[in-house]
């Protein structure tokens, strides 16, 4: 049986959701995030016998700055948002503020995977700000199977 399985939980608490989702994280996991500036919005679905994630990094130079990759059972995105702004001077030769709440900053996010899912079932694209990874036969697998109980 597979360990991703779909259920829903409260909208409060997302990042919870998607670690249990996925199975437990590893201690690096944990102290990376907690390092990270940024931590992505991120939906999961599930298409079938696939897991579909989706990632919004609006503003991300996805074939600079992020990588997609199966590391020891699990799916690893990580990246960074650049801030690519030059400083504004006023007249007077002091700095520009402007309210500013984009966040920038490396992030990283991990997902537990099946045992059967290799890197040749995963695929990525990105489109509008989002960045989609198609997890292909993620949940094959996943149904209960009845076991028949002898009477002795």
């Amino acid at each position: 049986m597979s360990n991703v399985t779909l259920w829903t939980r409260p909208a409060w608490n997302t990042d919870r959701w998607v670690r249990d989702f996925f199975g437990p994280a590893t201690a690096n996991d944990w102290a990376s995030a907690g390092r990270s500036a940024i931590n992505p919005a991120v939906d999961v679905a599930r298409d079938g016998d696939d897991a579909v994630i989706r990632v919004d990094l609006p503003g991300v130079d996805v074939g600079k700055d992020v990588t997609v990759e199966v590391d020891n059972s699990r799916l690893v995105i990580r990246g960074e948002r650049r801030d690519e702004r030059t400083e504004e001077h006023a007249a007077d030769g002091g700095e520009v503020r402007k309210l500013s709440e984009v966040r920038y900053g490396s992030f990283q996010r991990s997902f537990g995977l099946p045992a059967h899912v290799t890197g040749d079932a995963v695929s990525a694209a990105y489109d509008a700000g989002v960045l989609t990874v198609r997890v292909a036969g993620a949940h094959k697998g996943a149904e209960a199977q009845r076991i028949a109980i002898e009477s002795r």
